[in-house]
């Protein structure tokens, strides 16, 4: 198959450049052990919002690379060396063989988070890191990752199980729950995305999905309303967001949960 990046059409043109470069210095550290480069997340569901989203890249390579591989492909893609556009850059490196199997695991060989309003993140090892965070993303990447380089990313990442994809949820909403370190816009729209997964079986963007659940849910709508005004908003000049309204909404989004882990 000739490996070929992304139409530029495809990525929105803020990140253009920015992803063409990632792609071009992790062939260059992986060589020919690089399968697969794809955009997850906001940008793969198009709903990238410039001056609020990270961008999330999925890296598969052919068999679990030496550790000092792995620190040089994640020196050359820190920021500022290589400036971030977004607010930030997660990228997350599998090798092949596991990325090929269903897994509720974390499974990584790298984890790097980098760029302007980022907490800086380097680790070689899926036990530091809870497991959802990954679990969901390779459902995300599985079922709708927008191809950078290589092999499409349906072809090379498994869809993990239901069960564990619902226990990622479960897991994603206790955390959101907790606030730490999470806006309180993004923790009602992470919700609205659990609860229309569980209702479709279908993966939409965070802000397509509480115009969906707003709809339905008239008691939550004022809260959601305010959470989209917000996201609208650049993360600095996020609006603060009634606690107790959104632990309600949390505790109900939980609930919904269980019962789609229940049946």
């Amino acid at each position: 198959m000739t490996r070929t990046p992304a139409e530029p059409h495809s990525v929105p043109a803020e990140l253009g450049p920015y992803l063409r470069e990632v792609v071009h210095r992790a062939r260059a550290v992986c060589g020919t052990h690089l399968v697969s480069v794809a955009a997850v997340g906001s940008v793969a569901l198009g709903d990238y919002r410039h001056g609020r989203s990270d961008t999330d890249v999925t890296v598969v390579v052919d068999q679990p690379l030496p550790g000092r591989t792995l620190s040089d492909l994640a020196a050359v893609l820190t920021h500022p060396g290589l400036p971030c556009p977004a607010t930030g850059l997660e990228l997350v490196v599998y090798d092949a063989g596991f990325a090929a199997r269903p897994s509720g695991e974390a499974g990584y060989l790298l984890d790097l988070n980098t760029g302007p309003l980022l907490p800086g993140k380097v680790s070689f090892d899926p036990a530091e890191s809870p497991a959802f965070w990954y679990v969901i993303d390779r459902s995300v990447a599985h079922r709708c990752g927008l191809p950078l380089y290589g092999r499409p990313p349906r072809d090379v990442i498994a869809e993990p199980g239901r069960a564990d994809l619902l226990t990622a949820l479960r897991a994603s909403v206790r955390e959101h729950g907790l606030a730490e370190g999470h806006l309180g816009d993004n923790r009602v729209l992470n919700g609205c995305r659990s609860v229309l997964f569980c209702r479709t079986g279908h993966w939409q963007a965070k802000r397509r999905a509480a115009r969906a659940v707003a709809a339905s849910e008239e008691r939550f709508r004022p809260l959601i309303a305010a959470a989209l005004r917000s996201y609208e908003r650049p993360r600095s000049a996020a609006t603060e967001l009634p606690a107790t309204d959104v632990r309600t909404f949390l505790a109900w989004v939980a609930e919904r949960v269980g019962e789609a882990a229940g049946r």
